[in-house]
């Protein structure tokens, strides 16, 4: 590939995994980004002292391709406790792993809102999914999560106080209509990793690709938006607002709306599922005592589940201070104001911790995301496009070639640079 010069449009996570692969084989790498920042949808401000992800994110260190692709430790990661706090009015209970977090072994095993044969059916679950991987999962016969979790025999109550909140953060989708084959792959990766954030956000994340795409000789150009690619079977025009760059092929990893507006490839996945995020702060030593475990909602998605951020990760918040994260799912959220929001969270969290009032709640930032994954109901994998599904010497790169999560980002620019290289070789 000495001589080749690639362009990329898009500098999330898939468009700086193919530009490092591809600036290693040789290639001149020019990545264009309308942003001013690098990361896509992932991305981290900072606001009186506060570190806020764009939405509530986290990382699956057991991901292959986030083991591939990144350099963990200079992550510096602050890592979750396994399990999660169901919670519901005046009652708490902790769920965890018991292989994982032995401590948290009693208050599992008399967790009342999980039934002793729920328990013994996720540890048969568990050891079913470890006997397989990504390729053989995504390869499965399809059906919904509920579907899949009735044929284990799962009851209703874990169904609906566990899994629909747990995994309707994960998949945005709290009536888990979404496919099992997400549902399989992150229960494994839940199984043997961790849950982490590193300590500067999540943007680390980004960042930390785009330095080492830049270390392998690849350019990358920010606030610069593309009006148009047109390829064929000799090279690519990428036109910005700029200029018209010239290239021998063509990596689109921008956003799916925008990539197929690009490459006119009708298969990639614009139904969305999106969510609104809020942080707030709280004064120094709340009494909030769910350490450092995800809070679910059992009865409710008003909010779905309230992070203790501060206390997984301190950095997050100045000192004096600790920091919260609650994500609401479904659409009516996106019409409600940040103050129905914010009063929402404050009556769940009264609702909880019934001892104490929450006056000292402090709204300080909402996100209304409208896009966060594309929808994955059952079979939708397989009319998912490929990297080379966009006409000459164009290549797609994005989750929505492989399915909605980091995963699927990195996985899908290491597959688009291969494709190129094989194809200019």
């Amino acid at each position: 590939m000495d001589d080749s010069h690639i362009a990329v449009v898009g500098a999330g996570l898939a468009g700086l995994v193919a530009a490092r692969h591809l600036a290693a084989a040789g290639a001149d790498v020019t990545v264009v980004e309308r942003r001013d920042g690098v990361g896509g949808r992932v991305r981290t401000r900072t606001k009186d002292g506060f570190t806020l992800d764009r939405g509530f994110q986290v990382l699956f260190t057991d991901y292959p391709a986030v083991r591939r692709e990144l350099d963990l430790d200079a992550l510096d990661l602050r890592r979750f406790t396994p399990g999660a706090t169901i919670c519901r009015p005046s009652r708490r209970a902790v769920l965890s792993d018991p292989l994982r977090d032995i401590g948290s072994l009693f208050e599992s095993v008399r967790n009342p809102e999980v039934t002793t044969s729920d328990k013994l059916r996720t540890l048969a679950l568990r050891q079913d999914v470890s006997n397989r991987d990504e390729e053989e999962i995504f390869a499965s016969a399809d059906r919904s999560i509920r579907s899949y979790l009735r044929d284990w025999g799962f009851s209703e109550d874990y169904i609906e106080h566990f899994v629909a909140p747990f995994y309707g953060g994960i998949t945005l989708d709290r009536s888990l209509s979404s496919s099992k084959r997400v549902f399989e792959y992150t229960f494994k990766m839940l199984s043997t990793g961790s849950t982490a954030v590193p300590a500067a956000g999540m943007g680390a994340v980004p960042e930390q690709l785009a330095d080492a795409a830049r270390d392998e000789g690849a350019t990358v150009r920010l606030g610069e938006r593309v009006e148009s690619v047109q390829s064929d079977g000799d090279g690519a025009v990428v036109t910005t607002g700029r200029e018209s760059l010239e290239a021998d092929a063509v990596v689109v990893a921008t956003d799916p709306k925008e990539a197929r507006r690009l490459t006119g490839v009708g298969s990639i996945p614009t139904e969305a599922h999106g969510c609104v995020t809020q942080y707030y702060t709280l004064p120094s030593g709340s009494g909030l005592d769910a350490g450092k475990r995800i809070m679910l909602n059992a009865p409710s998605p008003d909010p779905n589940t309230v992070v203790p951020l501060s206390t997984v990760a301190p950095e997050y918040a100045p000192p004096g201070a600790e920091l919260l994260n609650a994500t609401f799912l479904g659409a009516a959220a996106q019409d409600d104001s940040e103050e129905e929001l914010f009063e929402k969270t404050r009556r769940t969290l009264e609702a909880w911790y019934p001892e104490r009032y929450f006056d000292d709640l402090e709204l300080l930032h909402t996100d209304y995301i409208s896009f966060a994954q594309f929808a994955q109901p059952p079979g939708v994998h397989e009319s998912l496009p490929d990297a080379r599904d966009a006409p000459g010497r164009a290549y797609l790169a994005g989750d929505y070639t492989a399915w909605s999560s980091i995963q699927g980002a990195m996985r899908s620019g290491k597959e688009a640079a291969d494709a190129v290289r094989d194809d200019l070789s």
